[in-house]
């Protein structure tokens, strides 16, 4: 076993498992990042993986100072964050729609870096508002701590940089994989086109989704 404030080696792989079985079934945050690579690119999707991983890590540092556990015991809390989460979906998801048609100038370069910065910050939005990392930081992640060694908050923050590390590798493969797609897509501007639509419909489609499932009773 490790000393201090570190995690047992098998409660580290346990938790190491159990988020991977986690992030590899698409979620908001993976379902997002394709919707941007097919939408945008390779560096629109893979800034959005970075802007996803901060916001997540930020929910590991809520959940270790206490407040993750208010948000999972609070039904409106909750639900408020919850439909602002899907509401900003929806809205990102229309306004790809909407810009579908000049994708191609995007593709070429004329656009490609202009908007980096809202890029990450949109991912980082998408990333703290998700409701399955809420759900499994403030349910799951404290399972794992070993009170007993004591330094609780240093071992959270450990297990969720685990997970972020898992989240970062799994999402940018998604990323560049729907954007290699893309790629061929953007052979013909129809066909950019036609898939811009889609990414932006997805968003549309998971940010109702987002909104309508797994209210708290």
């Amino acid at each position: 076993m490790l000393h201090g404030p570190m995690v047992s080696t098998d409660r580290l792989l346990a938790f190491a498992a159990m988020s991977f079985l986690l992030i590899v079934v698409p979620g908001p945050s993976v379902l997002f990042v394709i919707g941007r690579a097919l939408a945008q690119g390779r560096r629109a999707a893979l800034t959005t993986v970075v802007g996803n991983t901060i916001g997540a890590y930020v929910l590991v540092v809520a959940v270790s100072l206490g407040i993750g556990s208010l948000v999972e015991r609070s039904v409106l809390v909750f639900t408020a964050l919850k439909l602002a989460g899907g509401a900003y979906l929806v809205y990102l998801g229309v306004k790809a729609w909407r810009q579908r048609g000049s994708l191609q100038a995007a593709f070429c370069g004329d656009a490609a870096t202009a908007d980096g910065l809202r890029t990450l910050w949109e991912g980082f939005a998408v990333g703290i508002a998700n409701p399955k990392t809420i759900v499994f930081f403030a349910a799951v992640l404290p399972q794992f701590v070993d009170r007993a060694q004591g330094h609780v908050v240093a071992q959270m923050l450990l297990l969720g940089l685990v997970f972020n590390v898992i989240a970062l590798a799994s999402d940018s493969v998604w990323g560049l994989v729907a954007a290699t797609a893309r790629e061929w897509f953007a052979r013909s501007p129809r066909r950019l086109s036609l898939v811009g639509g889609v990414g932006g419909l997805t968003m549309v489609g998971l940010g109702v989704t987002v909104a309508a499932t797994g209210r708290k009773e």
